[in-house]
């Protein structure tokens, strides 16, 4: 079985952000594959169900951005999963707009959620997918880049991040790792916003 966390920050306010890519790939997936993600355990919402062959758990955790590692945490022990049986999906300013990286181990890389997963695993060992968002322009700190809504011209492109996402966590768990960041991690031709 995988477990799948989808990183984000909970509430209306912050749906339609950069940082709440992994809340919206997740959702896209647990759409997809008919997995609703409405029952509540250990700060999530999650489901669970089948993909490619493979028994996942997918998991929302409700504890806002900084604080995700609790909820992973509290289930990868509940479901005696090891972290090589995680994969967190999430936003990454270090890579351009609309592109996709997958990478099976590493640092958090400034980023906070990710640095909270790895603070309660004390591993970094397990696989992520992460959706590029760009750096901010000059003048605008991350945080509030990050958090800012995306503007409604910026939507399709948006949507098709999504569904590239999506099918890269797909291809993931159908045909691993390797073949999988071969596949994906690759420029993308569309320039930045």
């Amino acid at each position: 079985m995988y477990c799948l966390a989808g990183l984000g920050n909970p509430g209306k306010s912050y749906q339609f952000t950069r940082h709440n890519l992994g809340f919206l790939i997740l959702q896209a997936l647990a759409d997809r594959q008919q997995i609703p993600l409405i029952r509540r355990k250990f700060q999530s919402f999650y489901g669970q169900g089948e993909i490619a062959g493979q028994r996942v758990l997918l998991i929302l955790p409700q504890t806002y951005m900084n604080l995700s590692g609790e909820a992973v945490g509290h289930w990868l022990r509940y479901t005696r999963l090891s972290p090589e049986a995680l994969i967190v999906v999430h936003d990454d300013l270090d890579l351009p707009w609309g592109r996709l990286r997958v990478v099976a181990r590493g640092g958090a890389g400034g980023h906070k959620g990710v640095l909270s997963v790895i603070d309660h695993l004390q591993t970094r060992e397990f696989l992520r997918v992460k959706a590029g968002i760009g750096r901010p322009p000059e003048g605008i700190p991350a945080e509030e880049y990050v958090l800012a809504p995306i503007s409604g011209a910026l939507r399709p492109e948006l949507t098709a991040l999504i569904e590239r996402g999506r099918e890269a966590v797909e291809y993931l768990l159908r045909e691993g790792p390797e073949k999988t960041m071969t596949r994906y991690n690759t420029k993308k031709p569309d320039a930045e916003p």
